[in-house]
């Protein structure tokens, strides 16, 4: 490979961006100069469209892939988990980095758990899986549709808490300030009380303070998120969050895990030898062959979650119901040596218990029925 800069497609969202970002460093590790070109996608196009409204898998993706196809950049970094699993063509998953956390995390305005949201809480997701998942724990539970980035959809849940925050603080100072009726007004306040105001919103968190200002559409209770995404955009310490246990909250397949597609070339060649981490290419490897199988695609609550342990690849999946009322589930622990094999022995015997007629269903049921995932 010559000594020319690589140019790497990425989505301009602040997630996508720091994950590329964390391929460029790595490629620049390497002595190699590295350029991030930002590509819009269809899925960033349609933001008010849930994902499984946008037509076939992959609509995060395509777009980044055809501007290597055409030789306008060298690679595109994804999400694993957007990626189809039939891929494009002419292209092949070059790297494949370490991991990172590969689970959902639940988030509150003030740190709830997830045993104790009041009955009948609203819990926002754009996820099918996530809210079948949340609904076989929890049938009370109202799943509100929930769209946009990490950080729109963390100001999303944070706007009613915050806002009635600041109204309870204006009120607090009506006394002084409440002249014409109409409520207090910052402006009509004192310096002192003003100042005071003015520090609460200067400790708030940014997103925090871009909360305060978001007109408020649905109120949640709760919003459920891949950990992964709220670690790289910086937002895990600024919000209060549990970890829901993956045997049971089975993550999207490739959660967690980038893929840097490329052609077959000297390019792709560099890039597996300075990114690729064999245990996540196993593990996810074992999750998106079972996925493939079953053939759920973006329209069925499927959750393939695969941990490399020794010589085994320790997996669990869960397929339910959109309601979460019925699912076929299995743990096994697949041979490493033939893990391609056995995962898809796995998979056709998921189907044989039923796996095929829940996914069947799920692909039947109205549009309006569905709340599947974005990151």
């Amino acid at each position: 490979m010559t000594d020319r800069t690589l140019r790497l497609a990425t989505r301009g969202s602040d997630l996508a961006l720091r994950q590329a970002a964390t391929v460029a460093e790595a490629l620049e590790g390497r002595r190699r100069s590295v350029e991030l070109v930002e590509v819009e996608t269809t899925g960033d196009q349609l933001q008010d469209e849930l994902i499984h409204r946008l037509g076939k898998t992959g609509a995060f993706v395509r777009s980044l892939d055809q501007r290597v196809i055409d030789g306008d950049v060298d690679a595109a970094v994804h999400s694993m988990k957007d990626v189809p699993t039939e891929g494009a063509p002419d292209l092949i998953v070059a790297g494949v980095p370490e991991r990172g956390p590969a689970g959902d995390v639940m988030v509150t305005p003030e740190g709830t758990a997830f045993a104790d949201l009041p009955e009948g809480a609203t819990v926002g997701t754009a996820s099918l899986r996530r809210g079948a998942e949340l609904l076989a724990e929890r049938p009370d539970l109202e799943i509100a549709p929930l769209r946009g980035n990490v950080d729109t959809r963390v100001e999303k849940l944070l706007a009613p808490t915050l806002q009635a925050e600041h109204e309870r603080r204006l009120e607090r100072a009506a006394g002084e300030s409440d002249d014409d009726g109409d409520g207090p007004d910052l402006e009509d306040l004192s310096d002192a009380t003003r100042a005071e105001m003015e520090k609460w919103f200067d400790g708030l968190h940014e997103v925090e303070r871009r909360a305060t200002e978001r007109e408020v559409e649905t109120e949640y209770d709760a919003i459920v998120l891949a950990e992964a995404g709220l670690e790289r955009t910086g937002l895990l310490h600024a919000v209060e969050y549990e970890r829901l246990p993956v045997e049971r909250f089975v993550p999207a397949p490739g959660q967690g895990a980038l893929a840097v597609t490329a052609h077959d070339d000297a390019v792709g060649n560099a890039i597996h030898e300075a990114l690729d981490h064999p245990p996540t290419r196993v593990a996810t490897s074992v999750e998106r062959i079972v996925l493939d199988e079953l053939g759920g695609g973006c329209v069925a609550p499927i959750g393939v979650h695969a941990t490399v342990q020794g010589t085994v690849v320790h997996t669990v999946v869960r397929v339910l119901s959109r309601d979460g009322t019925e699912e076929i589930n299995a743990g096994r622990d697949l041979p490493v040596e033939h893990h391609a094999g056995a995962a898809r022995d796995l998979a056709a015997e998921l189907a044989d218990q039923g796996a095929d007629d829940l996914i069947e269903r799920a692909k039947r049921a109205e549009p309006d029925e569905a709340k599947r995932e974005d990151s």
